[in-house]
């Protein structure tokens, strides 16, 4: 079990570091923080350059975190946190990625929560959290991931480009 997890943690935490590395460096093909930012306030995630960096550094330091082993469960919590707002942020499109839907964002939440849940891999580069710090960070994740849902929720959606024949 223990190198099933190490091989989950390598997975879920590469690939999300690299995705927020995408959006705050551009790097590995991505758009960086400005352009990321704009596409956040389009979604709803007003001011867009903020959230975008905040998601950015859950992903890339979630993801560091996950990879590495270091103070878990902290790594897999943030990533959790930021999938569970960009599923919301996505749910208008469906349910399937292809049309930009919340399929990856929410399969990547439910691994982070896996991997979170499974405890301890194979290695490890510094201590795991304790159960009061674990609760702590969590719950934390949990109010700002909410906060961040709220806001897409109440958001007031863009005026459609035509008027609308009330007849």
């Amino acid at each position: 079990m223990r190198l099933i997890t190490t091989a989950a943690r390598g997975v879920l935490g590469g690939y999300l570091a690299v995705h927020g590395a995408q959006k705050l460096f551009g790097t590995f093909s991505g758009y960086g923080l400005d352009a990321t930012g704009q596409g956040f306030a389009s979604m709803g995630l007003d001011p867009g350059r903020e959230m975008a960096a905040l998601a950015g550094a859950a992903e890339l330091g979630g993801g560091m975190l996950t990879a590495a082993g270091i103070a878990e469960p902290l790594g897999p919590i943030a990533i959790a946190a930021t999938m569970a707002t960009a599923s919301v942020t996505h749910r208008r499109a469906g349910a399937l990625a292809a049309e930009g839907g919340f399929e990856l964002p929410l399969t990547n939440l439910a691994f982070a929560a896996l991997v979170a849940a499974t405890g301890s891999s194979a290695y490890r580069l510094g201590p795991r959290l304790s159960g009061r710090a674990t609760a702590v960070v969590a719950i934390g994740a949990a109010c700002a991931s909410a906060l961040a849902v709220t806001k897409i929720l109440t958001a007031t959606p863009d005026a459609p480009d035509e008027p609308v024949d009330a007849a």
